[in-house]
C-alpha cells in the first residue's frame, strides 16, 4: 500500500516560483506511475501533470505546459512539480497521486488510487 505526503506549498507573488515536493512511503516507487492534480475552491480536482514509472514520460494540462516540470527520483522514492511563473489562477490545492504502472500516462483522476493529503499552493496578484 503507497502512501503519500505532499510538501512545499505556500503563498507566492504572481511571477514566482514554487517546488512541490511528493513523497512516497512503498517499497518499490518504480513501480507507480505518479501524477499532480489540483483543486480550487468550488471547483472539480483538475489534471495537472502525469509522469509514467520510469521518468521517461510526461504529460501536462495545457494551462500548465511550459511553465510547469514534473520530475522524480526513483532512488528517493520523490516527485517533484516545478512551478515557474505563477499565476492567481494556479491557487488550489495540490495533490499528488499515484497507481500501478502501465503503458500511458493517465489524466484523468478516476484512474489514480492512492491520494495525499494535499498542500496549498496560494497565488497573489
Amino acid at each position: 500500500q503507497v502512501q503519500l505526503v505532499e510538501s512545499g506549498g505556500g503563498l507566492v507573488q504572481a511571477g514566482g516560483s514554487l517546488r512541490l515536493s511528493c513523497a512516497a512511503s512503498v517499497r518499490t516507487f518504480s513501480n507507480y506511475d505518479m501524477a499532480w492534480f489540483r483543486q480550487a475552491p468550488g471547483k472539480e480536482r483538475e489534471f495537472v501533470a502525469a509522469i509514467s514509472w520510469g521518468g521517461d514520460r510526461t504529460n501536462y494540462a495545457d494551462s500548465v505546459r511550459g511553465r510547469f516540470t514534473i520530475s522524480r527520483e526513483n532512488t528517493k522514492n520523490l516527485m517533484y512539480l516545478q512551478m515557474n511563473s505563477l499565476k492567481p489562477e494556479d491557487t488550489a490545492v495540490y495533490y499528488c497521486a499515484s497507481r500501478l504502472r502501465t503503458v500511458k500516462t493517465g489524466t484523468s483522476p478516476q484512474l489514480y488510487d492512492t491520494w495525499g493529503q494535499g498542500t496549498q499552493v496560494t497565488v497573489s496578484s
